[in-house]
């Protein structure tokens, strides 16, 4: 019984000890470790999405480094569960490459921050209000009060468009009058609609032109600045203000019209 005691039972006791040891104080150490990190990321404005997400990679990996030096001390063979690991991190990892994918464009999107929540951006296909930003996807919310969600690597990996990233916007207007109506007339119709409308920008400086003599019009173009806020408001109001006012003032707005002669058969 001693020589079991003494050969057996003490060795593996202390090894034992010696494990629970490393894993507790190791568990102890890496919360530190966390609370020290989340603090610096929280000062460094890093965004919140990411920071949950790299604490919590970061906790796993100190966990299993604790678990294998644990492990080490109970005479196993780590090097092999190392080995196994990663066999199986590269297995997960081809399995996942379209997940994996994503998540690289979803950092990417939180640490370059082409478009922010609430932006209105038109991306893959789809225009909407930028609602949420997630590690794998970014959800949109379109005019219609419609909900797409979209994966990070398409909206990083295609052409973006984000209507909100400047204070500004022009609206381009193409307005065509019959060549038989008054030019000079018309455009000081136009130039005084964008001149005395409270939402239009004198700076930078609008521009009502003509742009064109076409097949069956004079066009205009009408070119005002507004804040990015105002563009569909002031847009509407513009096209609906300058067909009354033509009407009123006998300046014709032409249309496709189609004229047929009948030949009378001898």
């Amino acid at each position: 019984m001693d020589e079991l005691w003494t050969n057996y039972l003490l060795p593996w006791g202390g090894h034992v000890l010696t494990a629970i040891a490393i894993f507790y104080i190791g568990r102890i150490i890496a919360g530190v470790v966390i609370g020290g990190a989340s603090r610096v990321m929280t000062r460094t404005n890093i965004d919140p999405i990411l920071t949950s997400f790299l604490l919590t990679v970061l906790n796993a990996a100190l966990l299993a480094l604790v678990t294998v030096a644990a492990l080490s001390q109970l005479g196993l063979d780590t090097t092999s569960l190392v080995a196994l690991l990663g066999a199986a991190g590269l297995a997960i990892g081809l399995a996942l490459k379209d997940s994996l994918s994503h998540f690289a464009a979803g950092v990417m999107l939180i640490l370059f921050r082409p478009l922010r929540v609430g932006d209105y951006v038109e991306v893959d296909g789809v225009a909407g209000s930028v609602d949420r930003i997630t590690i794998f996807s970014t959800r949109l919310k379109t005019p219609d009060n419609r909900v797409v969600t979209v994966p990070n690597g398409n909206v990083f990996g295609n052409t973006m468009v984000n209507y909100s990233e400047e204070p500004t916007r022009r609206i381009d207007l193409i307005i065509g009058i019959s060549y038989g109506s008054d030019l000079l007339k018309a455009k000081q119709i136009l130039i005084d609609m964008v001149e005395n409308h409270p939402l239009i920008l004198q700076d930078p400086a609008w521009r009502v032109a003509v742009s064109e003599l076409a097949d069956s019009s004079v066009n205009f173009v009408v070119r005002p600045w507004v804040k990015a806020e105002d563009y569909w408001t002031v847009r509407f109001e513009l096209i609906e203000s300058i067909k009354l006012k033509f009407d009123e003032e006998g300046i014709e707005i032409p249309f496709p019209q189609m004229t047929v002669h009948l030949d009378k058969a001898e």
